[in-house]
């Protein structure tokens, strides 16, 4: 774990020293090593479950292909800012490259803890660089009053599960992930009860987020500048999904009755906010809202606790955050050419771009769940899981289902076919920099389709 986590926080020191000529390039190279070396967690030796380098850090194949993903995403997110920070003071270019990393060093702490407080600090913290980033660096005037939506929908969740962490450590004695396994089951069979099992999970719920909670997420989607839409999309999102699965495991005996409104309004959430995407006419709106509709299944599947719904869970969270991330970055470029993101404006662009006109197809059929990509595995499994445990699921997924389908391609359509609009004519061509960004989101969802072991968590 310190392998990863002390080159991350010795980034620190090379942004402030750095030769403002060599900031970018020598920002890009050091986090992309550590992308690299976080691909040793992914070989997994251990018989015993964890593998732990202290007391307090450790990985499990839970908490392995998100740790890796985080740290996949910050060379990524630098590359995707480089075009728009660029003209800024050197200073703020320092402090906004500062912000990226410390969400990264932030992000590995709160995947990596065995304590469940450690988690808890950490998912707090997280809101920090985050807030920063939207409200510093966000594109409109609108941008604020997404912060503090953002700010005040986690906090409002997330009071009620401290309070519930520290009723847990005064009845169990412990808050390890290591020994909260093996101790005595919870007899939990009063209101009280039921409340604590609600302030557990309904801090996770609002960070998917669930729909009817999701109401911060659009607005901080579009508001954020690029690398902010990547990281919350990426694996601010997944925080939420990770906390519900290492919860769940003490939860066990009123799940069965109280994950009923949760999963309806899950499932009925990828219905809805499907059907809101049919109608957008903002292209990063478009996008914010498929993420809540995929986080809704992963939520399904969590919530019903079988070995197959934990591991759809899983791959359909890192499937999602690549590509979701895939997205925002040719929404952005798209963006930062035709400097609108309303797409009726910007249509036809496959005549002017037509390689990102490919990247932008590949996009979306893994958006739609094409076979054999992940993204497929991940919503078959947890469909199956939700059919098993009620077949009038099927109705609420299947039409899910279609609904996406529908979207990507009037995604699709819109920006890319069509007549191409006189005022977009003389744009400035694609950089190289930009077709290696999406290469390096989209060529790791093309190989885990042929290792697909790496994403299944600890179910087989």
């Amino acid at each position: 774990m310190l392998k990863v986590l002390i080159p991350t926080i010795m980034m620190f020191p090379m942004i402030w020293l750095a030769s403002p000529k060599w900031l970018w390039t020598t920002a890009s190279a050091q986090s992309l090593l550590i992308a690299f070396m976080s691909l040793m967690w992914l070989k997994w030796t251990s018989e015993a479950g964890w593998t732990s380098s202290n007391a307090y850090l450790a990985t499990d194949p839970l908490s392995a292909p998100l740790l890796v993903l985080s740290c996949w995403l910050l060379p990524l997110m630098i590359l995707a800012s480089q075009n728009h920070i660029n003209p800024e003071p050197i200073n703020r270019q320092r402090s906004y490259i500062m912000l990226l990393t410390s969400l990264q060093a932030f992000l590995i702490m709160a995947f990596g803890a065995t304590e469940i407080i450690l988690f808890y600090i950490m998912f707090e913290t997280t809101l920090i660089p985050t807030l920063i980033i939207i409200t510093r660096w966000g594109n409109q005037a609108e941008r604020l009053n997404a912060g503090t939506y953002f700010l005040f929908y986690t906090l409002a969740g997330s009071l009620p599960l401290l309070v519930a962490l520290l009723l847990l450590q005064q009845s169990t004695g412990t808050l390890s992930m290591f020994m909260l396994q093996y101790s005595q089951p919870l007899q939990l069979n009063s209101w009280g009860h039921m409340v604590w099992w609600a302030g557990c999970l309904i801090a996770f719920l609002v960070k998917m987020p669930l729909y009817g909670v999701h109401l911060w997420l659009p607005k901080a989607h579009v508001e954020a500048p690029v690398a902010g839409s990547m990281v919350l999309a990426a694996v601010l999102l997944k925080l939420g999904g990770y906390g519900m699965m290492r919860m769940m495991v003490i939860l066990d005996p009123l799940s069965k009755e109280l994950a009923y409104p949760f999963i309806i309004l899950a499932l009925w959430g990828v219905i809805m906010t499907g059907s809101i995407c049919l109608r957008q006419t903002d292209l990063k709106s478009l996008i914010a809202y498929s993420s809540v509709g995929h986080m809704g299944l992963v939520a399904g599947g969590i919530l019903i606790q079988t070995p197959w719904g934990f591991s759809g869970a899983i791959i359909l969270m890192i499937a999602h955050g690549l590509v979701s991330s895939a997205l925002f970055c040719l929404a952005n470029t798209a963006y930062e050419r035709t400097h609108s993101r309303t797409m009726i404006l910007a249509r036809g662009l496959q005549v002017i771009f037509p390689l990102a006109a490919v990247w932008w197809f590949i996009a979306n059929l893994a958006n739609l769940a094409l076979p054999p990509l992940p993204n497929l595995m991940g919503e078959i499994m947890i469909i199956t899981t939700l059919f098993g445990w009620s077949p009038w699921t099927i109705l609420l997924t299947g039409l899910g289902t279609l609904i996406t389908a529908s979207y990507s391609l009037y995604m699709f359509l819109m920006s890319q076919r069509g007549p191409t609009p006189n005022h977009i004519v003389g744009l400035q061509p694609f950089h190289t920099r930009e077709h290696l960004l999406v290469t390096l989101h989209l060529a790791p969802i093309i190989l885990l389709v042929a290792k697909p072991e790496l994403m299944w968590g600890w179910c087989y």
